[in-house]
């Protein structure tokens, strides 16, 4: 009897610390960031983002400690860092090595690292098989937020290889002033089927599809957007 009780006292413990970990309150904030001299500026909004890249991650040196969003970062939860998505953000990341799929929250800021777009937890990590290599290219979109799960979003599965784009080339879009508006341009690009990257700079806010592993695939990407965004252009 008493080894019955111990066992639901533990199991209470246990449950109290799942919840705990599950209501934590994420806060939006889009206040502009500066690390190693470049400004990030978050976003407000994940609708329709999506984005392909290079991952890496992160484990037992940061495992513990405090992340950007506040909450403490443990490694065997499934959570990443993201230089611009909102706190609170679930993410659905796609290996291209291995066509594995795993779900995160975006908890922290990062990587910093030039050419990488997400550092996964370990358990992340390894359920997408990187581990070992450490990096992975990726394609990622937003699939909702654990603060609001009726939040409006889009999401892309990367089923193609217009959808889903390797690569040094983009087709840019537009140039926005206002981050909402460019938050559409991205939306309307997933919805097209493309992948897509919104980037700050100058303090603007660039939309590019992409990437592309050719200018061949980049310049037919260009003159089919070019009937909605007649001034799109290929970046290499």
């Amino acid at each position: 009897m008493m080894r019955n009780f111990f066992v639901l006292i533990v199991g209470i413990f246990i449950l109290a610390g799942c919840a705990g970990t599950s209501v934590y309150e994420y806060k939006i904030n889009t206040k502009p960031y500066t690390i190693d001299g470049v400004t990030y500026y978050p976003l407000a909004s994940a609708n329709g983002f999506s984005e392909t890249g290079m991952a890496s991650w992160y484990g037992p040196d940061f495992h513990g400690r405090k992340t950007a969003s506040g909450e403490t970062y443990n490694k065997y939860a499934f959570t990443a860092a993201h230089k611009t998505l909102p706190f609170g953000t679930r993410v659905r990341v796609t290996s291209l090595d291995t066509r594995a799929s795993t779900e995160v929250v975006i908890n922290d800021r990062g990587p910093f690292k030039s050419g990488r777009i997400i550092d996964l937890s370990y358990s992340a990590a390894k359920e997408i098989g990187m581990i070992g290599h450490g990096t992975a290219r990726v394609h990622i979109n937003a699939v909702g937020s654990v603060n609001n799960s009726n939040a409006k979003t889009t999401t892309v599965k990367p089923t193609t290889n217009a959808a889903i784009g390797t690569g040094n080339y983009y087709v840019q879009v537009g140039t926005y002033s206002v981050q909402n508006n460019a938050t559409k341009a991205s939306q309307n690009l997933s919805t097209m089927g493309y992948a897509n990257v919104v980037k700050s700079q100058s303090g603007k806010y660039v939309v590019r599809a992409g990437p592309y592993s050719t200018r061949a695939r980049a310049t037919s990407v260009r003159d089919k957007l070019q009937k909605s965004y007649s001034g799109a252009f290929i970046v290499e």
